[in-house]
């Protein structure tokens, strides 16, 4: 085993686990929300310290709109307290963040701090921090799909090259995966872009999931022998 430290240039987090760490302690789901966007704060300062330079988080599917009312209205007034009050912080850090996901059925002041903080981060180049909010894999690829047909593109330019910037997002491939909480599925997160990337999933909900976590995360990465369709990464 190479003991030497290797660094994912792309890191991809489910964040699972903040509804049943609430529960455990006695705490409202929604109490679990507000831990968990707490830990992502420090938990995203420390995985660019060591490199990484591009994160992206599953912090909301498409089909989350699907529990209760209540629990999706405090999130979607989380999401616009937190990206208003971060943008300082970001800011800061050298630190630009995107969002991927379909405006549809968002409220509008979510879309409205989404807009705000994009444009106040955008010069950054410290990083990137990519919120997933409002995702679907397939949707992702359903929307790049009906892009490129507006574009008017000929069938025989279209390669994975030109299909990937077609994409929310042009941020190349994942390097690891982590999903929090011990689920060990994808659920239709990235598809496209998780096609050679390395999955970790430790039992550990995501408001624990702290630097250490991540260290090990880090540790497992690096003993993996990475092939790319059987060819070794070297």
């Amino acid at each position: 085993m190479n003991n030497e430290l290797k660094i994912p240039n792309h890191v991809a987090i489910i964040v699972d686990g903040n509804g049943r760490w609430a529960k455990e302690k006695g705490m409202t789901r929604s109490e679990g929300h507000l831990a968990g966007f707490e830990n992502l704060r420090d938990l995203s300062d420390y995985i660019f310290s060591k490199g990484t330079k591009i994160l992206s988080l599953y912090v909301f599917s498409t089909e989350n709109f699907k529990r209760s009312k209540e629990e999706v209205s405090f999130l979607m007034n989380l999401f616009v307290s937190k990206f208003k009050a971060e943008i300082k912080h970001f800011n800061e850090k050298n630190v630009k963040v995107v969002f991927s996901g379909r405006h549809e059925n968002l409220p509008a002041a979510v879309i409205k701090a989404e807009e705000e903080l994009s444009d106040a981060t955008k010069n950054n180049t410290g990083g990137v921090v990519n919120f997933c909010l409002n995702y679907g894999g397939r949707a992702e690829i359903v929307d790049a799909t009906k892009k490129i047909i507006k574009d008017n593109i000929d069938s025989d330019e279209i390669t994975e090259e030109l299909f990937s910037k077609y994409l929310y997002q042009d941020l190349g491939d994942v390097d690891l995966l982590i999903r929090t909480s011990g689920e060990e599925r994808l659920s239709n997160f990235l598809p496209w872009q998780l096609s050679y990337a390395e999955f970790y999933f430790p039992d550990t909900y995501f408001p624990d999931f702290k630097e250490k976590d991540f260290d090990k995360a880090l540790e497992v990465y690096s003993s993996r022998d990475r092939r790319f369709g059987g060819i070794k990464n070297k």
